[in-house]
């Protein structure tokens, strides 16, 4: 697997300057802030927060330290949540100290680093693909401070920085088992933001687990596109609509901020849906049957532990032997989660050894982004 994650680095990179699957929405206007937009949130070994008045405590008593900077406010953004509960998660368990610094643009993205590198913490964590060449730039010139970089990686990757990919394939496979077992028609479909390789990790993972299940299945792609891709319900919903005119009946959205308009017409036409990144299924209960899963908070605390031991690497992959991707019927939590599939422990089962011959290598997945 390391093998193929250094083949397709330099397509990430391409991929990371036009879109990420985790849906941060469109970016306010870069205007230069007058001071860098940050919230610190500073956590002790006791758990609780403190509250930081911008001394840097740690660097002075030896204690471990760490900034998590986001390229947008946190606010409802669960995918962005889940990487200061990882940070905060290692600070606890290591007996250190966090702090969350929010952005809002490009120019308090490029403070935010500064203030950080400034602060010299044991680690700097940042999430998504709009921190690609802001993380390659700043570990360029700064090889003494470690960073961490989620869900994106630069083709050169400088020693100090750390990159956390994930392979999205394998959980879209296990959602992909759940539609070719529950679906009535054998007709499934996606609709995705763009028809790029990066994304076919999402609808070709989720075609070949249906297949695994039922060999004669049916599955129909379509593509978004548009100016906002990512980021146009409406559109979505016209998409999914069409889908369910010829036959449809489990649909994967894979439109990030796209995906409520493929939910709204699943509730309309009576069809099921699967979300990505994070549970979507409180979104439409009742519609949505579950979700590719990336567990950034997993993957935020494992780098910077292996950061910290010095095991970690250059470009470091998480899957399913990771846990750092998964789905929503293999959680504990799954009677509460508003999934669909909770409903079924049957096809959780089948979904459970499907998950467990990835892991233990018996079922080995060709990773799409790679295909041709």
């Amino acid at each position: 697997m390391r093998n193929n994650t250094t083949r397709a680095l330099a397509v990430v990179a391409a991929l990371s300057m036009i879109a990420t699957a985790c849906g941060n929405g469109d970016d306010a206007a870069d205007s230069e802030p007058d001071d860098p937009d940050t919230t610190d949130v500073e956590t002790d070994d006791d758990g609780d927060d403190d509250g930081d008045d911008g001394d840097d405590e740690s660097a002075a008593d030896g204690d471990l330290s760490f900034i998590y900077i986001t390229p947008n406010p946190i606010g409802v953004n669960q995918f962005l949540e889940l990487g200061q509960i990882g940070t905060e998660a290692a600070a606890a368990d290591l007996g250190g100290t966090a702090r969350t610094f929010e952005s809002t643009d490009l120019n308090s993205r490029r403070a935010n680093i500064e203030a950080a590198v400034d602060d010299a913490p044991d680690v700097i964590v940042l999430t998504t693909f709009e921190f690609t060449e802001l993380a390659e730039e700043f570990a360029t010139a700064n090889p003494d401070q470690d960073f961490i970089l989620i869900d994106a990686c630069p083709e050169n990757v400088p020693d100090n920085l750390h990159c956390g990919v994930f392979r999205e394939y394998e959980s879209a496979y296990l959602i992909g088992v759940m539609a070719g077992a529950l679906s009535d028609a054998g007709e499934i479909g996606s609709v995705v933001a763009l028809d790029i390789p990066f994304l076919r990790r999402f609808s070709d993972g989720f075609r070949m687990g249906a297949e695994s299940v039922n060999d004669a299945v049916t599955d129909r792609q379509v593509f978004i596109g548009g100016d906002n891709p990512f980021s146009d319900p409406a559109r979505a919903k016209e998409q999914a609509l069409a889908l369910a005119a010829q036959g449809v009946d489990h649909m994967l959205a894979a439109g990030s901020g796209s995906n409520g308009g493929v939910f709204e017409a699943a509730e309309e036409e009576g069809f099921f849906a699967y979300g990505v990144d994070v549970n979507q299924c409180p979104d439409a209960p009742g519609v949505v049957v579950d979700n590719v899963l990336k567990r950034v908070d997993v993957v935020a605390e494992s780098l910077i532990r292996g950061v910290l031991d010095g095991t970690a690497e250059n470009v470091n992959s998480f899957g399913l032997a990771e846990e750092g991707v998964g789905v929503v019927a293999l959680l504990d939590d799954v009677d509460d989660s508003s999934c669909v599939i909770a409903e079924h422990p049957d096809v959780i089962e089948q979904v459970r050894e499907a998950h467990d011959a990835i892991v233990d290598g018996s079922l080995e997945l060709a990773d799409p982004m790679l295909a041709g």
